[in-house]
């Protein structure tokens, strides 16, 4: 599996003030919290979902828990493929993926980095909770099952262990347009 590069060769779509898309250098965007394109990927198996413990090396938000993937298409990548291509190299898994909300946050992550995202959110799903064994260690560090309102109050008692886009999606949650489709 490959790793995504921290920046400089990694282009990713940037949001101008007129709404254009603009390509810009992926650190960057975080370094003058310029309004960027983003994917997050949630993948469940029934009320459990798949979280990652970001790899200690990430450039920002290294060792916190974070949804199954998140992520930014590179420039002249959609938000679909991105997500498709990020689970299978973060996490190993490749399935289908449905379209949720478009949200929109901006967070300090630190190391003078700033995430200033229009996110793209997808849900997966697969039939049964199971050990995730195929991820990139140079990306993610861990993996857990953990349904939500455990991770509800995990987050609540120990909030320094959770990426401050995970926080913000609980706190969103009915925004998101996660719910299984019918």
């Amino acid at each position: 599996m490959t790793r995504e590069p921290a920046g400089d060769d990694v282009l990713i779509p940037a949001i101008a003030g007129d709404g254009r898309l603009f390509p810009i250098d992926k650190l960057e965007a975080h370094r003058s919290a310029q309004k960027h394109l983003a994917v997050s990927v949630f993948v469940f198996s029934g009320d459990q979902l798949l979280l990652q413990q970001r790899a200690d090396g990430k450039y920002h938000c290294g060792g916190l828990w974070a949804n199954t993937c998140c992520t930014h298409p590179h420039w002249e990548e959609t938000p679909l493929d991105c997500a498709h291509r990020r689970i299978r190299e973060e996490v190993g898994l490749t399935l289908d993926l449905q379209p949720g909300a478009i949200v929109e946050y901006r967070a300090d992550v630190g190391n003078g980095m700033v995430e200033n995202e229009r996110v793209h959110t997808f849900r997966g799903e697969l039939p049964a909770p199971r050990q995730i064994t195929g991820f990139n260690r140079d990306e993610v560090q861990a993996v857990a099952w953990m349904d939500h309102e455990r991770l509800r109050r995990e987050v609540a008692e120990k909030p320094e262990r959770f990426t401050p886009w995970l926080r913000i999606y609980l706190e969103r949650w009915s925004e998101l347009a996660l719910r299984p489709a019918a």
